[in-house]
This record gives C-alpha cells, sequence and structure tokens, in this order.
C-alpha cells in the first residue's frame, strides 16, 4: 500500500528565508522567470484576463513550455502565446502561436518577457502587452487598481523528501484596462478592468493536482480572487482553499484557514466529461476573531471554453496519451457574482456583476 504524502502551503519561517522572500512584501524580481533551470517537469506562464466594456472577455497567456499537451512539460521549452476573445454574442476567437524555441527572452528581474514579436513588460503595477497571431493583434496596458498579493509565500509543497511545488502570485488582482484589439484588418479600442498573474513549478501539474477552480471577480467596490485546489491522490487529496477579498483597492481578508468551500448542482460536462458545478461559494469567517465574514457566490451562465487536452496532440503522442490515460480537461466559464457582507450587527452589502472563471480537471472523475 502506497504511503501518502504530504501537501502544504509553504508558511513556515524557513520556507520564506530558503525562497529568499519577505512576508507582505512583493519585489518585481518575484514576476521575473522563476523555473531556472527549466528542466523536465517545470513549466511558467504570466496570464492575463479582463473583462472589457463591450461585454467581450479577452485571455492572453505566455508560456514558457505548452502545459496543455499532457507530457509536452517534459520537451524541451518551446515558448507560445495564445489569444482568446469571447464576445457577448458568443463568438469565440482563438489563436496560438508557433513555438519559439530558439527565439524568446525571460528577464530574472522583472515582467519582462518576449516570444518571438509577442511580449510582456511590466513592474507589479503598469504592464504592457503586445500578441500578434494569425490576423489577430491585441495591445494592451494594464494599470494596477489593487496591490500585488500572494497567498502566504505563494508556494505549495507536494511530499516530503522529493519536494516539489506549485507557485502564484497575483501580481495585478484588477486593474484598468485599455486595449486596442485588431481582428483580420478591423480595429477597435476598448476600456475594462483585468487581471495579471505568474504561474511557475518543477513537476508535471498533473502528477500534483487532481483539479482545480480559479475565479475572480470585480462587484461594486469589491476585487475578488478565489481558488480552491485538490491535490492528486498521492497527496491525500489535500485541499487548499486561496482567497482574498479587498475594497476600494485595500485587501479585508486573506487568512485561508478562514475560507469554506461548497459547491453545488453539478453534472458532467458534455464535451470534455468532467463534472462542473452551477453555484460556487467561498464563505470567509472571521468573527470569531473579532474581524467580518463575507459570503462570494458563483453562479454560472455560459461555458465558454470545453478543452480536452488530448485534442492539442497529433500522430503518436496523442496516441501514447491514450495509452498512458491522460484525459486533462480547462474550462473556462462566465456568470454572476455576487458578494455579500455578513457581518452580524452591521449593514450588510449585497452587491453582483459579471464574473470569470475557469476549472483544471487532470484526474478522473
Amino acid at each position: 500500500m502506497s504511503r501518502t504524502e504530504d501537501c502544504r502551503m509553504a508558511d513556515r519561517p524557513s520556507d520564506y528565508l530558503r525562497l529568499g522572500i519577505t512576508e507582505g512584501e512583493i519585489a518585481p524580481w518575484e514576476d521575473g522567470f522563476r523555473s531556472r533551470p527549466g528542466g523536465p517537469g517545470t513549466f511558467e506562464w504570466w496570464y492575463f484576463d479582463s473583462v472589457l466594456d463591450d461585454g467581450s472577455t479577452l485571455v492572453i497567456n505566455f508560456m514558457a513550455k505548452d502545459f496543455r499537451v499532457g507530457k509536452g512539460v517534459n520537451q524541451p521549452p518551446a515558448p507560445v502565446v495564445t489569444i482568446e476573445l469571447d464576445r457577448p454574442d458568443g463568438t469565440h476567437v482563438q489563436r496560438t502561436s508557433a513555438p519559439h524555441p530558439d527565439d524568446h527572452d525571460f528577464a530574472t528581474n522583472r515582467c519582462d518577457v518576449r516570444i518571438g514579436h509577442n511580449h510582456m513588460t511590466g513592474d507589479l503595477h503598469t504592464y504592457r502587452i503586445h500578441a500578434d497571431i494569425d490576423g489577430v493583434v491585441a495591445d494592451v496596458t494594464l494599470t494596477g487598481q489593487v496591490p500585488s498579493w500572494r497567498p502566504k509565500t505563494g508556494h505549495i509543497t507536494f511530499g516530503e523528501e522529493k519536494q516539489k511545488y506549485f507557485a502564484w502570485l497575483p501580481s495585478v488582482p484588477q486593474g484598468q484596462v485599455e486595449a486596442t484589439l485588431t481582428i483580420d484588418g478591423t480595429t477597435e479600442t476598448r476600456t475594462g478592468t483585468g487581471y495579471h498573474d505568474h504561474n511557475w513549478g518543477d513537476a508535471e501539474m498533473a502528477r500534483l493536482m487532481h483539479h482545480w477552480y480559479w475565479a475572480r471577480a470585480e462587484a461594486g467596490d469589491y476585487t475578488v480572487i478565489a481558488s480552491y485546489i485538490t491535490a492528486a491522490k498521492k497527496y491525500g487529496s489535500a485541499q487548499i482553499p486561496l482567497f482574498m477579498l479587498a475594497k476600494n483597492g485595500k485587501i479585508l481578508a486573506d487568512q485561508d484557514d478562514l475560507v469554506s468551500f461548497t459547491k453545488s448542482d453539478e453534472r458532467p460536462d458534455p464535451v470534455t466529461g468532467k463534472p462542473v458545478a452551477d453555484i460556487l461559494v467561498y464563505d470567509y469567517d472571521a468573527t470569531a476573531q473579532g474581524g467580518e465574514r463575507f459570503r462570494v457566490t458563483f453562479r454560472r451562465e455560459n461555458t465558454i471554453v470545453q478543452d480536452r487536452m488530448i485534442e492539442s496532440l497529433d500522430g503518436p503522442k496523442r496516441i501514447l496519451a491514450k495509452l498512458a490515460g491522460f484525459n486533462g480537461a480547462y474550462l473556462r466559464f462566465t456568470g454572476q457574482v455576487t458578494v455579500e457582507r455578513l457581518t452580524h450587527g452591521e449593514d450588510h452589502d449585497s452587491v453582483s456583476a459579471p464574473g470569470l472563471w475557469e476549472l483544471m480537471y487532470f484526474g478522473k472523475h
């Protein structure tokens, strides 16, 4: 019988010392390239998403390796960029650049990423993004409205002796967006709100995690980042909540041990077969410590991405992935997000707005 290994949020003083970071402070180099030496199993990406003033959602991702292709993280680095634009009428525009194994630069002292002629630069407050792929061009400026944040060290560790990690830095939890989009020769200028985070690690995610929900939203004066990670069976199917709530640019709640997570109205997705919940609830209760209680509810209205990762493989790679039992999926949703302030004896707030969230599901249901 195999032994269950440990999975935890790295939050001990020794973790901060080992990682060379300071509790409660974030330095620009933390948004620079972190997965050196880039060996087998490593992955890294810089992610941006936004909700634009016409109701469209725009997602741009710079990946040091294309993690979507199952075993692809064990291949030599071949950086790619993706653009996804979803219109309110259901129109979906998606582009993926050619791999650039020999034409890329990743700075280590700040976010300064170039993959071919696509680039993203920033300093934890202002970011500029240029992506040009097959007739779709996006030029974006993202200006932070909520300070950079990370849960503890931002690292989740898996195992004891041969320890692996998954790291996450929400560099811009919420920001103002100015975007110029050109699609097949037609140009438009949009404003909106956006988000940027940075993820990296040193092992295939499918070996560490069974699935996770991740979400971010703005509702009234509130900003929400919420995630719920379920580790692989090898790590005891440990469940790790990640949560941040800010109001008017000030962080109000971010103690993960005070969060409870529930999901309801779950059913198989018709394309991927993965279980998808219509309602997700994050309940943050600090009243026992003299703090406040908040509830954030995500109600799914549309599924805008249903990606069976194996579909991106061709020929022998696809056959091998099937034989190995790989059936990972990525889904993205839109719907209504409601933030409620439920502190006893206080005036209650309740505000709702459109939101964007995702489900990454590596394991078998």
